[in-house]
């Protein structure tokens, strides 16, 4: 099947010998002026050319055909060195395997591996996902990969990474109090390790097999008023003296069931007066889904009010100190607590307030989540009921605004 040269190629016979040499002790070589091979022993030879590069090769047959292996440049590689790289080939072609096909394989399997590493493949999972994400939150998640995880196992090839690896850094949130952020670092690292077994540069992804030994997190409650609570909280709310803006927002927000964000970020090219409706886009939202609003007859008088002082500019609740900004996440809660209700009521808590007395008063279960912009599971039912509910909840958000006047 293969066969080696022995002595192969001899060295050119000359009434002048050409000055070289191949010394096992230095592997010193002086070169001639003319292109030559100078043979060591099965096969393997050094080939020298006029401009003095010297390289090792061997020459041998596989199924009947000559082949022709370079090990490398002389003296980077040794005779030694050759002469071990000489001996595998002759393993492999023992074992009826190409050694040319198979140095080849290798250099492919080093060339993805290289690209392997847990920071390379995150990036690519992030270009991935980022378009789906808003600004905000895409700077936030590289931000949490570059500061809190690559300095650990970025440059780690992502076969390497075992589970107890991944929960030590893990572990480095949870030291400093980070129990929430330790358990979306897990899910994200979860995401980027999916990512390389679909793309064949992983086999196994230990994230999953982490949760139970991360700790739990500290429930976070949010503040929100009872049925019986609403009335004196409105009648103090009426009552505030303070910046008209942020008091118009405390009451579109408690009458829409926005999430704060929603709300400070929106702008007046957002709001539909003809149709009353307030149509987010989806960078917005939390599911990512545009979400359209009804708004009350309340509702409605209230950004009338509020239009000939900001409707100049694009937000429709800009910030005191920069207009092109909005106002700041805690605007709300500060009103709140400056009437009294610190630790009463929040935000985020008129959505509970209004989900228990929607749900309380009969109301369709469906329409309150659709109301909330809870994520409906089915994609087709969500399609349905985004256009099947909007006169409904037209006419639960009337009247919830209604039964809040009266209380």
């Amino acid at each position: 099947m293969w066969g080696y040269y022995p002595g192969y190629p001899k060295t050119p016979r000359t009434s002048t010998p050409p000055h070289a040499l191949i010394s096992t002790s230095n592997q010193d070589i002086e070169i001639s002026r003319k292109l030559y091979k100078l043979a060591d022993s099965d096969g393997l030879f050094l080939h020298i050319i006029i401009a003095g590069n010297k390289s090792w090769r061997l020459k041998c047959r596989f199924e009947e055909k000559e082949k022709l292996m370079t090990f490398g440049l002389f003296p980077a590689i040794t005779l030694s060195e050759a002469r071990k790289q000489r001996d595998k080939a002759r393993a492999l072609l023992a074992a009826g395997v190409d050694p040319s096909e198979e140095k080849k394989s290798r250099k492919a399997e080093s060339l993805i591996t290289s690209g392997n590493t847990f920071k390379s493949i995150t990036l690519e999972w992030y270009d991935s996902r980022k378009r789906t994400w808003s600004e905000k939150y895409a700077d936030e998640m590289i931000s949490m990969f570059e500061k809190d995880i690559f300095p650990f196992i970025g440059e780690t090839s992502i076969s390497e990474i075992k589970p107890l690896m991944l929960l030590g850094v893990l572990r480095k949130f949870e030291e400093r109090g980070a129990m929430e952020r330790a358990r979306k670092a897990r899910r994200r690292c979860g995401e980027v390790f999916r990512y390389a077994i679909g793309t064949g540069r992983a086999d196994y992804n230990p994230a999953p097999d982490l949760s139970i030994a991360l700790g739990a997190p500290k429930p976070r409650h949010y503040p929100f008023l009872l049925e019986s609570e609403v009335g004196v909280f409105n009648q103090a709310l009426a009552a505030y003296g303070g910046g008209i803006l942020v008091k118009v927002a405390t009451q579109v927000l408690q009458l829409t069931g926005l999430r704060t964000v929603e709300l400070r970020e929106s702008r007046w090219s957002f709001i539909d007066f003809e149709n009353a409706i307030w149509e987010i886009p989806p960078e917005l939202m939390k599911s990512r889904r545009p979400h359209v609003v009804p708004m009350s007859r309340q509702v409605i008088a209230l950004l009338e009010f509020l239009r000939p002082i900001t409707g100049h500019y694009s937000y429709i609740f800009p910030g005191r100190s920069d207009k092109k900004k909005p106002i700041s996440e805690n605007s709300i809660l500060g009103v709140i607590k400056r009437i009294g209700f610190d630790g009463r009521a929040s935000g985020h808590g008129f959505r509970h307030t209004m989900s228990t007395i929607l749900n309380d008063h009969g109301f369709d279960p469906d329409l309150i989540e659709r109301q909330l912009a809870h994520i409906d599971r089915n994609k087709v039912r969500g399609i349905y009921n985004h256009a099947q509910y909007l006169d409904k909840r037209r006419e639960m958000m009337q009247w919830y605004a209604d039964y809040l006047d009266g209380l």
